[in-house]
């Protein structure tokens, strides 16, 4: 089957994309706020209706995926989600990413059950689990390599977390990875994998001073929290780096596309542009970009109506407002057109597609795939 897009395109083609066999990996990313949730339902939902079988995974802890499909709560798992008229073959997944039990299930699965129960009651470990920067986009990457690896699943579609910026769903795991096998840990760990008398003696050799200090700014416990940590956790310990570069290349292989989600409005443009750049620079490969929520510009000569009304002699109270609110909207799409512009210049022959906006509920699923017929 052929690439889903052309080079010299320059409209976003839906439709082809979800059609494509060869695409088993959709991942939706963008700054938060510009409609990344409901992008990534709209891709599942119109590829389930070609036929295709997606697990649609959020890794959004507001449970917003939850309402734009219409049921009451995702999981940790895959759970059916019901679509009225699908194709033979058609099928609809969803979940929610739970970040602990994520990792709770990655640690059972390493070790025996009796070392696993230390490593969960252990306080570092559960401040690690639950709160830990970079931890959440890491076990994101995590249960995309075991759902992507399920047979009943032909398509994952991912609704990355709303991160401050676009670039931390990339950067995140491979930063928790360098940490839990960096030197800071090792230097703190070194006295617990001595161990016994030795363990006294080094303490007293010199590493009391430093362990006082973290003990006074990170609690009496923290060094005892930490080394038992790591003399439970070395069989699961060494293969996170492993394991985040294993599933950076899955992200790098050709089967995984990224769509862009943005706003017309400035700082969604410029991360928009900053990840652009990311992609490129690691080989990853993009799909295209959906422009959400694009104003529509009024009819013309309702724009010059208003302006010469509104510079003249004020009618009823109730036109007035009218034509004030078209000159608005025709602002605001003028402003916007600008920016679309300079994005495109800047990304001759970049696959883009725009989304009206919608006086519904954002929410509201839009068939992706209806707007490229």
């Amino acid at each position: 089957m052929t690439s889903a897009l052309a080079t010299n395109s320059t409209t976003f083609d839906v439709g082809a994309l979800i059609r494509d066999e060869s695409v088993r990996i959709l991942i939706c990313c963008g700054s938060g706020g510009v409609g990344k949730t409901t992008t990534a339902a709209s891709l599942a939902i119109s590829a389930a209706r070609v036929g295709r079988k997606v697990c649609l995974i959020t890794i959004d802890p507001a449970k917003r995926l939850a309402q734009v499909l219409g049921v009451d709560q995702l999981t940790n798992s895959p759970s059916v989600v019901n679509l009225p008229d699908l194709p033979v073959g058609g099928q609809l997944h969803a979940m929610m990413l739970d970040m602990k039990g994520t990792f709770d299930d990655l640690v059972r699965n390493a070790v025996d059950a009796n070392r696993a129960n230390q490593i969960l009651a252990n306080p570092f470990y559960v401040a690690l689990s639950t709160s830990f920067a970079g931890t959440q986009e890491y076990m994101a990457m995590e249960k995309l390599a075991q759902v992507h690896r399920d047979e009943r699943f032909d398509l994952v579609v991912v609704d990355t977390p709303p991160a401050s910026s676009t670039l931390d769903f990339l950067d995140s795991p491979k930063r928790l990875g360098e940490f839990l096998n960096g030197r800071f840990i090792r230097l703190l760990t070194a006295p617990a994998r001595i161990g016994g008398k030795l363990f006294a003696r080094a303490l007293d050799a010199g590493t009391s001073a430093a362990s006082g200090l973290l003990d006074r700014v990170l609690g009496a416990d923290f060094l005892k929290d930490v080394s038992s940590f790591i003399t439970n956790f070395d069989e699961v310990f060494g293969g996170f780096q492993t394991r985040a570069e294993k599933t950076y290349a899955l992200l790098q292989n050709p089967m995984t596309r990224f769509v862009l989600v943005t706003t017309l409005t400035p700082e969604p443009m410029r991360e928009a542009q900053d990840f652009l750049r990311r992609l490129r620079s690691d080989g990853l490969t993009f799909a295209g970009v959906v422009v959400n929520r694009v104003q529509p510009d009024p009819a013309s000569n309702l724009v010059e109506y208003a302006n010469h009304t509104l510079n003249g002699q004020m009618g009823h109270a109730l036109t007035e407002k009218l034509l004030k609110w078209v000159k608005a909207d025709h602002e605001i799409a003028d402003e916007q057109h600008q920016l679309l512009e300079e994005f495109r210049r800047n990304n001759m022959s970049l696959p883009n597609l725009t989304i009206p906006f919608a006086s519904q509920d954002s929410l509201t699923y839009f068939d992706l795939e209806s707007q490229t017929k």
